[in-house]
């Protein structure tokens, strides 16, 4: 082995506190494995789109008990040159040592002098991000890897604040990361970092005042009682009978919040597909447990078929992200977006905000209510800070903000919720939430939007294929003029500084390249629009089929473009 590898080996060996993550990397050093050491030791974690994640393995470039400590410690740096003894909220999936990085993290910030609040069982994400407003913290941490494989996990840090902060209860953003950065690498070793257990473990009340607020925030009920459409109220009668939902939490911790939430709001339990409902770290039956990858909700769909469901749910993992399918049609994100969308407005107007690589068919809704609509970067902890008085936010990866004063960050459970309460109106009225598309098609064009997605091993090849196309944008795509460039490198429009490069076709056309967040991929997001003139004039069925094709066209223009291998 390289000696300078072998010298960092032997360094962060004698300063790991845990003896599995020590026996791993002793093992493998031993071994000689020197591609294995060097991924472990290719650089710390960093705070992406939702924070640090990675595989479950020794070394600074893994999720283990010395970096959590690590991390952990310098959070507590940071959030002490402001608060003597912070607060801050710990919570955590069911992946695997997700409960023990929860535990180290409460003793770590307990040993630095701040007060740890810790969750009593595997919770949702929303559920922690509520309780960071809730309880007025200071920060919350969540241990989670969201919708990543079963090898990850993750540490996402929220932000408080006071008062008419659009950031308070929101994820971190810069410069506040690269500030925590920055005291994580001053901390010392991991062992000598000092622990206490004088943490505070919570209750189940979190939970119950999570689910009341989350059934008020969506439901509305002083609007309602005060004239709104009295179809939405709790326990109303619905023509043709109770909603039916075919629901899957995808082996994580969504299931028992969810059923209390629909219980709490009078809708019938969800049908649960009884395989997928409990969690389980190995994710059997979905290796990926992300909704948007392909077979990901094969189950659920096979169970709404067979009950004859109204409207097909999915949670990811930790609950903070929402699929949707009607009649046996998976709705894309961007579509379940422009519904939620219109179902908030008609109820609470006020702004809304989507980033750059989601559908544009939000800021045509958003004129014809006269509300601004805010573009942002990827990533909620953009979205929520779009505006103080944010009514609705989404982006197209399956993240819906429908209450943002009661969660700062998306949340898949209230977007449950709200899916559900559009669904039961509709069939009011015998129609479904397809028929409410179609209208909302009509009214601001379709927008049809996709993705070409590329996994790379070597990183350095999403850099290079960026810079690629930086050097030289393409003058037409797909048959289309690219009439205008906008590259975020720089900062631009009043966004930070992101690695995004947009190009702006002929017709709303549109693509955005940018690399993923949270996973080894350059991401291409592609848009074909067919304006409302255009849908009254040639009828709504060779309005989607006319998108469809430019956008077919658009996607074999940029995989030749960029020359991606398969996705």
């Amino acid at each position: 082995m390289p000696e300078p590898l072998a010298a960092r080996v032997a360094a962060w060996l004698a300063a790991d506190p845990d003896p599995q993550d020590r026996a791993e990397l002793t093992r493998l050093a031993a071994a000689g494995d020197v591609q294995a050491v060097s991924e472990r030791f290719a650089g710390p974690l960093t705070f992406g789109t939702a924070g640090l994640r990675g595989p479950l393995r020794a070394g600074p470039a893994g999720m283990n008990t010395a970096v959590v400590r690590r991390t952990t410690a310098g959070l507590a740096v940071w959030l002490r040159r402001s608060t003597p003894r912070p607060v801050v909220v710990i919570g955590y999936d069911a992946r695997r040592r997700s409960d023990r990085f929860a535990l180290d993290a409460a003793r770590v910030l307990t040993g630095a002098g701040a007060r740890a609040l810790l969750l009593p069982a595997p919770t949702p994400t929303p559920v922690v991000a509520f309780a960071v407003r809730h309880l007025d913290a200071d920060a919350g941490i969540v241990i989670t890897a969201s919708h990543n494989p079963a090898a990850d996990n993750g540490y996402k840090v929220y932000l408080g604040g006071r008062g008419e902060d659009a950031g308070r209860g929101a994820q971190l953003v810069t410069p506040a990361d690269g500030e925590i950065e920055q005291a994580i690498a001053t901390v010392g070793a991991a062992a000598d970092i000092p622990l206490s257990d004088g943490w505070e473990r919570l209750d189940r009340s979190l939970v119950d005042a999570y689910v009341d607020e989350a059934v008020r925030a969506v439901d509305g009920l002083p609007d309602l009682l005060s004239g709104g459409p009295p179809d939405l109220l709790p326990g109303a009668q619905v023509g043709g009978g109770p909603l039916l939902v075919a629901y899957t939490p995808l082996h994580g911790v969504g299931a028992a919040v969810l059923e209390a939430v629909f219980a709490r709001a009078g809708l019938a339990a969800p049908v649960t597909v009884p395989e997928q409902r409990e969690p389980d770290p190995a994710f059997p039956t979905a290796p990926f447990p992300n909704p948007e990858e392909p077979g990901v909700l094969d189950a659920v769909l096979a169970l709404g078929r067979r009950i004859g469901a109204d409207l097909v749910l999915a949670n990811d993992p930790d609950a903070d992200r929402c699929a949707a399918a009607v009649g046996g049609q998976v709705l894309t994100g961007d579509e379940v977006g422009l519904l939620l969308a219109d179902h908030v407005l008609r109820r609470r107007p006020g702004p809304v905000a989507t980033t750059v690589v989601s559908s544009a068919a939000l800021a045509a809704l958003a004129r014809l209510y006269g509300v601004p609509c805010t573009e942002t970067l990827t990533g909620f902890k953009w979205i929520m800070r779009a505006h103080p008085r944010l009514a609705f936010g989404y982006e197209e990866a399956l993240g819906y903000a429908v209450a943002p004063d009661l969660v700062r960050d998306k949340d898949g459970l209230t977007a449950a919720l709200a899916l559900a309460r559009a669904a039961q109106h509709a069939k009011r009225s015998g129609r479904t939430l397809l028929d409410v598309l179609d209208d909302l098609h009509r009214r601001v064009g379709v927008h049809a939007t996709g993705q070409v997605s590329a996994r790379f091993a070597d990183l350095a090849a999403i850099g290079a294929a960026m810079r690629g196309l930086r050097a030289a944008p393409p003058p037409r795509l797909g048959g289309r003029a690219v009439t205008a460039v906008r590259d975020l490198l720089g900062g631009t429009d009043g966004l930070p500084p992101a690695d995004v490069l947009i190009l702006q076709l002929d017709g709303a056309a549109r693509v955005v390249a940018r690399p993923s967040g949270t996973e080894p991929k350059l991401k291409v997001y592609l848009q074909a629009v067919v304006g409302p003139a255009e849908v009254a004039a040639a009828g709504l069925a060779a309005a989607r089929e006319r998108a469809r094709t430019e956008l077919a066209v658009l996607r074999t223009a940029v995989s030749d473009l960029l020359d991606l291998p398969p996705g």
